[in-house]
């Protein structure tokens, strides 16, 4: 039988010293990938609102209109 309890070792095997480097390296990856959501956020933001503006999704659904005529107009002039 394995003995799973040892004195002075974590439950991960690392000792004290790899686990706060581990640590740190986990810490600023997860700040640095942290960074980049939020700025892929706010640039989708400035790209394409995902909340309706004062008039609501109305000027969303004319703009889609208005595409889609165009584009059926485009289909049976070719």
């Amino acid at each position: 039988m394995i003995e799973t309890e040892r004195r002075g070792e974590s439950l991960s095997g690392l000792s004290e010293q790899e686990a706060k480097e581990f640590h740190r390296i986990f810490m600023a990856s997860f700040l640095i990938f942290l960074v980049v959501a939020i700025i892929a956020h706010i640039l989708a933001w400035q790209w394409r609102p995902w909340l309706p503006g004062p008039s609501g999704y109305t000027s969303m659904i004319d703009g889609v209109k208005v595409a889609a005529d165009a584009a059926v107009a485009h289909a049976f002039m070719a």
